[in-house]
């Protein structure tokens, strides 16, 4: 088990807001700095235009900094991951994460099973495993119907219990039942705040032990130990009003998050 961090670590240093957004080589580069063992690269489309030239110098740059790599997508549609798995074998990545609902496609249950009954035994072939998040859109419930439904060692659950509030799922929930199949973790914690003092609530990222993340009861039963599971940081952290603040809350955010993790080796 590695502990890393994912391109959502630095959300919005590579967004469009900021005057000059990251490259992944920097991200690699902090990463190593912070004392990371993984970057997932999660959600960052402009890898899907890649080259060979370009995916093998990134493989070695990571290489380089001793540092682990991982690709996160959304989507079980064939195509979309036959093209997922082209990247991660080229970046020598063997673990896939990706949702089962895009924009323009939302699957049913069955649909997803199907389509991933297809997919996976390529994945499995090639030694990558493919592991569905847990989030709002898609209920816990239907989420492992799915793995179950697949039945291979290589899907599994990318565990981020914090996504599943919306849902009205309870995070301890999500953990217990989501463990026997969880194959990567992301970390990252979240609170309620009241709205102008007491009109509604506003659910939100917080600094990692200051919020309502178990994180105990989720190592305890997950076991990313003993399973060789990895825990990626991740960061809901709204913006600040002005970049500078935003980066500068963000970058601190994400040392405190791996420093945090680190310390409990």
């Amino acid at each position: 088990m590695s502990y890393g961090l994912s391109t959502y670590a630095f959300f919005w240093r590579v967004s469009d807001r900021a005057p000059r957004p990251l490259t992944l080589d920097e991200m690699l580069a902090q990463t190593r700095e912070m004392g990371g063992e993984v970057f997932q690269i999660c959600d960052y489309p402009p890898i899907e235009a890649y080259d060979d030239g370009r995916l093998d110098a990134l493989r070695a740059t990571a290489a380089g900094y001793g540092i682990t790599l991982e690709l996160g997508t959304r989507g079980v549609r064939t195509e979309h991951l036959a093209a997922y798995l082209r990247i991660a074998r080229r970046l020598g990545v063997t673990l896939v994460r990706s949702m089962l609902n895009t924009a323009d496609h939302r699957p049913t249950v069955a649909e997803a099973t199907a389509l991933l009954r297809e997919t996976v035994p390529a994945y499995a072939a090639a030694g990558v495993t493919l592991g569905l998040e847990t989030y709002e859109q898609v209920s816990t419930d239907d989420l492992l119907a799915v793995v179950r439904g697949v039945d291979s060692p290589h899907l599994g659950v990318v565990l981020d219990p914090g996504n599943c509030v919306a849902r009205l799922e309870r995070p301890v929930d999500v953990v217990e039942a989501t463990a026997p199949y969880v194959v990567n973790i992301h970390v990252k914690d979240f609170s309620f705040s009241r709205r102008d003092g007491w009109v509604g609530f506003t659910f939100a990222g917080c600094l990692l032990g200051e919020g309502l993340l178990d994180h105990g009861h989720m190592t305890a039963t997950v076991r990313p130990d003993e399973r060789g599971i990895n825990q990626i940081v991740e960061h809901w952290l709204p913006w600040q009003g002005d970049f500078e603040e935003t980066a500068r809350l963000e970058d601190r955010w994400t040392r405190h998050s791996i420093n945090t993790l680190l310390r409990s080796k």
